[in-house]
């Protein structure tokens, strides 16, 4: 694929370190599953299938994440980067608004 970045973890393998990192900060803060649950919405049988698997909707990771105090943390995902000097900053805010949709 022309022009795309290298990466380090293909996403499979992206989802099982999120799921080991959830259950290692379930873990830290002394929770049980069910507590989680719990707090989270979030079945019982669904944060053991996450934390075995690595796999969880979108929706159920953030209300999980948002239980143990860390969903904040996805706030930065995908954000642009950070202007480099002024005159970029300038040029950024100058150009027309972007498209809704992408090529095909």
């Amino acid at each position: 694929m022309r022009g795309m970045p290298l990466q380090l973890h293909t996403p499979s393998e992206m989802a099982r370190e999120l799921a080991d990192r959830v259950k290692a900060e379930r873990l830290r803060q002394n929770l049980k599953q069910e507590t989680l649950a719990d707090r989270s919405g979030v079945s019982v049988p669904t944060i053991r299938r996450y934390e075995r698997t690595g796999r969880a909707t979108l929706d159920n990771l953030l209300r999980i994440c948002h239980a143990l105090g860390r969903v904040d943390e996805f706030a930065g995902l995908l954000a642009p980067p950070s202007a480099t000097s002024l005159a970029e900053m300038e040029r950024r805010e100058a150009l027309p608004p972007r498209r809704k949709r992408g090529t095909r």
